[in-house]
């Protein structure tokens, strides 16, 4: 999984050019994931202050409004793509269009 960290945006009320820009620059990477013939899923997250978290507390569920820590970069939105190796699963992110960073995950498939 490939996680995508940015500033905490609310991108529909972003002016349209840098909307724009945006999606045409994701739109690149996933004609060359296409191209190359590998498969993925990905969405765009609603900002962080959408969240709602749950935490454990005793034998309770704890559910609050917002994020679970505060960060000046979230978790934005996501690709799963499927790589072999590890250097294949760099090559790939380091084509994904990057505001703050990319984070690699391997998916644990039990």
């Amino acid at each position: 999984m490939l996680l995508l960290h940015e500033a905490d945006q609310d991108w529909t009320s972003a002016p349209q050019e840098v909307l724009d820009k945006a999606l045409a620059e994701h739109g690149e990477f996933i004609q060359y994931l296409t191209e190359r013939g590998r498969p993925f899923s990905g969405e765009a997250l609603r900002p962080s202050y959408t969240a709602t978290t749950l935490r454990p507390k005793g034998d309770e569920v704890l559910v609050t409004d917002g994020p679970f820590v505060e960060l000046k970069e979230h978790i934005g939105g996501f690709y799963v793509i499927e790589a072999d190796t590890l250097d294949e699963a760099i090559e790939v992110a380091k084509r994904v269009p990057m505001s703050a960073g990319v984070e690699i995950r391997p998916i644990w498939e039990a």
